[in-house]
């Protein structure tokens, strides 16, 4: 009963809570898996108060592979306190992949869909036009050699405006 009254507490003061979602931001994006790691080019651009579109041009790897690929994620935002955030949503990634295993390399082209979650501070309430998120990006790989199960973390820093 405790569980249950608690979350639906957290619930409620989550939609209490005004999200900020700036109009257009971009940035980068830094992070990985821990074996393959990387930046994205991140651009983000707001569709209402509560809801936006991010896309990620992304490129990375470590000394057998190597990636270059595109995530596009609608995102939900809800705001805890002015100018701290989180976000949930639905996306899709498309990319190249090569891969080098010591017999030959091995390039082929990857679908993948999944979502991402994430935590934002919004340094705008503090005139400062920057925004901060870590988040995680869960994606299941649809066709590819590596196809599967993934996800990885990263660090966005994004100029807003």
């Amino acid at each position: 009963m405790k569980i249950i009254l608690s979350l639906s507490l957290i619930i409620s003061f989550t939609y209490l809570a005004q999200a900020q979602i700036n109009s257009n931001a971009l940035g980068l994006r830094l992070g990985g898996n821990g074996d393959i790691n990387g930046a994205e080019i991140s651009y983000q651009q707001s569709w209402s108060n509560e809801n936006r579109l991010e896309f990620d041009l992304g490129f990375g790897g470590n000394k057998h592979h190597s990636r270059v690929y595109l995530a596009g994620i609608y995102q939900w935002v809800w705001g805890i306190t002015d100018g701290f955030n989180w976000y949930a949503g639905p996306g899709a990634t498309a990319g190249f992949f090569s891969f080098d295993d010591n017999e030959g390399i091995d390039n082929y082209f990857n679908i993948g869909v999944g979502g991402q979650i994430g935590l934002e501070y919004d340094f705008n309430e503090m005139d400062a036009p920057i925004l901060v998120s870590l988040d995680a990006r869960p994606m299941f790989d649809l066709i590819g050699d590596q196809a599967g199960f993934g996800w990885g973390a990263a660090l966005g820093v994004r100029y807003t405006w």
